[in-house]
């Protein structure tokens, strides 16, 4: 498979690794600063970017009909126009707040947990995510993601990471912190105990293996997913 790197960061060398290791080959390394071509060369793009030009690669990618997976967070005000774009050109998109196998069963956990809280009135539900420092949105991607499971499941009308918040806002607290991968927690806080579930990310590994899981997984196909499809999950529970 011949993969499109958008982003050469720190994420995309790691992707890089795993890809050729995986058998593949990389026929665009793109830089902030770096051109398109050879993209038209390429069998899917993989973007881990900055959100600033995560519209940009998609578009492009689109356009050219080669198959496009992004990772990269803090530009979803325009998702709904890469949704369009994409079944107007009847391409093939994957986003996704985090591409961790681990973290995609940390949804689904998630998900299960705040279902079946729902009706103990008794906790408050708030969040809390760590960062490396060199991440540029708060709160992360994933927060967002798990947030609004718990929103939909739960009382809450939306989310905030701001310390003075109404009774029916769900407090996300986002923290950097030098060389952390990425921790998520959710703490359901009563009275008298807390129970929380937690995701720690030990180093970049997860992140862009799932990517290229998710590259391999759209060749051939047409439409927009995410990757309950690509790892089937949800499907049991």
């Amino acid at each position: 498979m011949k993969i499109a790197l958008l982003g050469y960061g720190k994420m995309g060398k790691v992707i890089e690794r795993i890809a050729l290791e995986r058998g593949h080959e990389i026929v665009l390394r793109k830089g902030s600063a770096d051109s398109f071509e050879g993209l038209l060369n390429a069998d899917v793009a993989i973007d881990f970017s900055v959100p600033n030009a995560a519209v940009g690669h998609i578009s492009e990618c689109l356009n050219s009909n080669v198959p496009i997976v992004s990772g990269t967070t803090g530009w979803l005000h325009d998702y709904d126009k890469m949704v369009d774009l994409c079944n107007e050109k009847n391409g093939a998109f994957i986003y996704g707040s985090n591409f961790s196998l681990g973290v995609n069963l940390f949804f689904e956990l998630n998900d299960y947990l705040s279902k079946m809280m729902a009706k103990f009135k008794e906790y408050t539900i708030s969040m809390e995510e760590i960062h490396h420092t060199q991440k540029l949105d708060a709160p992360s991607g994933t927060a967002i993601s798990l947030a609004k499971d718990i929103i939909k499941n739960a009382e809450y009308s939306n989310w905030t990471i701001g310390q003075e918040h109404n009774e029916n806002e769900l407090f996300i607290d986002a923290k950097r912190i030098e060389n952390v991968p990425g921790t998520h927690s959710v703490f359901y806080t009563s009275k008298v105990d807390t129970i929380e579930i937690k995701h720690t990310a030990h180093n970049r590994d997860g992140f862009a293996l799932g990517s290229v899981i998710a590259a391999e997984w759209i060749l051939g196909k047409n439409g927009v997913f995410t990757m309950k499809d690509v790892l089937e999950l949800g499907k049991t529970i």
